[in-house]
C-alpha cells in the first residue's frame, strides 16, 4: 500500500522540514518507489508510492485537482469505467485512479465517497476553506491514523511514526484494551488515547482545530434479492464471486495467493486461474503459498492444498511451520510494533513469508480472510430461529427446532433459549449468556467502565427494530472491518493485501 502522511500546524508555523524528512524516512519501506511533497507554509502532504498496477506508475502525487484541492490517494478503483463515463468531460484520456477520484471530488465533494467501489484511502487539503479531510473504504482495507493536539494535527497510513516521532507522551487507551480482550477494538481507536484512526466507511473533517466524523456508507436492512429457484441464487453468487476475484487481479507484478486447502482459499485460487485463462487480460503469473505442520495430529492441510495444486498442474511454495519450533513465545521483540502482534513461532513464520515475497517479486497477495465470517463457516441457526420468534411463525419455528436439534445433537429447548436471547439487545442479553461473563482476573471497575460484557457479545451499534438475521449480517461486516482496521503486517513484509474477497 502506498504511504500518505502529513502535518498541519494550526498556529501558522511553517512545517519543520527535518520532522517531515524523519517522517518520510520512517515510511521508506512501506513506500519504496520514491517520495514527493506538497509544502505550503504550515501544511505539508507527503506521498511515498508502492506501485502494484500499470496505471499507478503514471500517477503524480500529491495531486492538485482542477478546483485546487490537494490530495493523496492510495487505492484500487473497481468501478473506473462507471466513473469515467460520468466524468468524461472532466478527464483526460487514460486517466489514473487518482485523477478519476479528483474529478469526482471536484464535482460531488464528500458525496463522492459513497460512489467509490474498491479498497482505498484518501487525504484532502482544501486550502481556501482551511479544511482537512480523511476517508477510507467501508471495510478498512486501507488505513489512516491521525494525532490531534491543540497546535497541530499530523497523520500517516502507518501508526508507528505517530508514536515514535510525536515528541509527546502517549497513554494507553482502556477501551482499546477492552476491545482486544473481547472481540476486536472499535475501528476508530488505537492503543493510544492521543491517536485515532479513520473509521471504516466514514470520513473525518478537521476544521478550526476540531474533528467531525460522518458516515457515508450505510447498510440497508430493506434491500433484498429475490429469485424463484436456488439455481438462480447460485448463479448470482458465482457472478459476484468471479467479479470480486477479477478485480483483485489488476496488477502488473506477479501475484501470490494464500492456499490453505480450505474452501475459501481454494475457491479463490481456482476462480483466479479460470479468469486468467478465460479472459486473458492479465499477463502476471499467479503462484500460491501454503503453510503446513504434519506433526500436528489433526493436520490435514497438506492433503487438500496438494489436491488444488494437482488440479492447476502447478506446485506452489510450501512453508513447513514445524521447522520453526514449538517453544513458548518469547516476550522479546526485535522491532517496535504499535499494536499487539505475534510472538515466537508467529514471528518466524512472518519472516519466512516475507522472504517468499521478496524472492518472487510479489507485491499483491490474495487472501481468503473473512470467508468464514461472510460465508457461514460454522452453521448457526440462532438468528434464523429468532426471526421466526419475532414474526410469530411458531409452526415453522417448531419444525426448524426439531430439524436443527437433530443436526446439532442438542436439546431443542437449548436452541430455543439461545434464539430467544438473540431477540434481546446486548445490554440485556449479557445477563443470560456465558459468552458475556467477565473473567475474575479482570478488575470489576475496568469491566464496568469499558462495558466489557457487552463488547464480548456484540458491536456497539444501534440496529433499531431490524430482524435478528439482518442484525447478524451487519454485525459480521462491522466485526470484519474492525479486524482489518487493526491489521498491521510486520515491518519486514512489503505487500498490498487484496482480500478479503
Amino acid at each position: 500500500m502506498s504511504v500518505q502522511a502529513g502535518i498541519w500546524n494550526f498556529d501558522g508555523r511553517p512545517v519543520d522540514r527535518k520532522l517531515l524528512e524523519s517522517l518520510s524516512e520512517s515510511l521508506r519501506q512501506q513506500g519504496p518507489d520514491g517520495e514527493s511533497y506538497y509544502v505550503n507554509g504550515s501544511v505539508a502532504l507527503l506521498y511515498r508510492p508502492f506501485h502494484t498496477t500499470a496505471e499507478s506508475r503514471h500517477e503524480k502525487q500529491p495531486y492538485v485537482s482542477r478546483r485546487g484541492f490537494v490530495l493523496t490517494w492510495d487505492g484500487r478503483l473497481d468501478n473506473r469505467e462507471v466513473l469515467v463515463a460520468e466524468l468524461r468531460s472532466e478527464l483526460e484520456a487514460s486517466p489514473t485512479d487518482v485523477a478519476i477520484f479528483a474529478a469526482a471530488f471536484d464535482r460531488w465533494e464528500t458525496d463522492c465517497f459513497r460512489r467509490l467501489v474498491g479498497d482505498w484511502a484518501v487525504s484532502i487539503w482544501k486550502s481556501e476553506q482551511r479544511e482537512l479531510l480523511f476517508a477510507i473504504d467501508y471495510m478498512a482495507i486501507r488505513h489512516t491514523f491521525y494525532g490531534l493536539k491543540s497546535d497541530r494535527i499530523w497523520w500517516s497510513t502507518d501508526l508507528s511514526p505517530l508514536v515514535l516521532l510525536s515528541g509527546y507522551k502517549v497513554n494507553i487507551d482502556d477501551d482499546y484494551i477492552a476491545g482486544y480482550l473481547a472481540q476486536d477494538p472499535d475501528a476508530h481507536i488505537t492503543p493510544y488515547r492521543e491517536i485515532r484512526e479513520v473509521p471504516a466507511g466514514q470520513f473525518v473533517r478537521i476544521r478550526n482545530g476540531s474533528v467531525e466524523v460522518e458516515r457515508f456508507w450505510r447498510f440497508s436492512p430493506k434491500s433484498r434479492i429475490r429469485y424463484k429457484t436456488d439455481a438462480e441464487y447460485e448463479e448470482h453468487f458465482r457472478h459476484l464471486f468471479r467479479q470480486a476475484v477479477r478485480r483483485r487481479l489488476r496488477s502488473d507484478s506477479p501475484l501470490l495467493a494464500e492456499l490453505s486447502g480450505g474452501l475459501d482459499s481454494s475457491a479463490i485460487v481456482c476462480m483466479a486461474d479460470d479468469v486468467i485463462a478465460q479472459e486473458g487480460r492479465w499477463s502476471a503469473r499467479l503462484d500460491t503459498v501454503s503453510y503446513y505442520d504434519n506433526s500436528e495430529p489433526s493436520a490435514d492441510d497438506w492433503i487438500y492444498f496438494r489436491k488444488v495444486e494437482e488440479k492447476r498442474k502447478r506446485i506452489g511454495i510450501h512453508i513447513d511451520s514445524s521447522r520453526l519450533g514449538s517453544s513458548p513465545a518469547s516476550l522479546e521483540w526485535s522491532e517496535f510494533c504499535p499494536v499487539p502482534g505475534t510472538l515466537g513461532v508467529g514471528q518466524k513464520l512472518g519472516a519466512e513469508r516475507a522472504d517468499v515475497l521478496r524472492a518472487g517479486g510479489y507485491r499483491a497477495v490474495l487472501s481468503g480472510i473473512g470467508g468464514d465470517e461472510f460465508m457461514g463457516g460454522v452453521p448457526d441457526p440462532r438468528a434464523h430461529l429468532a426471526d421466526l420468534i419475532v414474526q410469530f411463525k411458531f409452526l415453522s419455528l417448531a419444525k426448524q427446532l426439531t430439524a436443527w436439534s437433530l443436526v446439532k445433537r442438542r436439546p431443542w429447548i437449548h436452541l430455543l433459549w439461545q434464539s430467544a436471547i438473540e431477540v434481546l439487545p446486548a445490554s440485556v442479553g449479557q445477563y443470560f449468556v456465558k459468552e458475556a461473563k467477565v473473567e475474575p482476573w479482570i478488575r470489576k471497575d475496568f469491566a464496568r467502565r469499558t462495558r466489557l460484557a457487552v463488547r464480548q457479545l456484540s458491536v456497539d451499534e444501534y440496529f433499531g427494530l431490524w430482524l435478528p438475521t439482518r442484525r447478524s449480517c451487519i454485525r459480521g461486516v462491522f466485526l470484519m472491518a474492525r479486524k482489518l482496521a487493526k491489521f498491521v503486517p510486520p515491518a519486514c513484509v512489503l505487500e498490498e493485501p487484496v482480500g478479503s474477497t
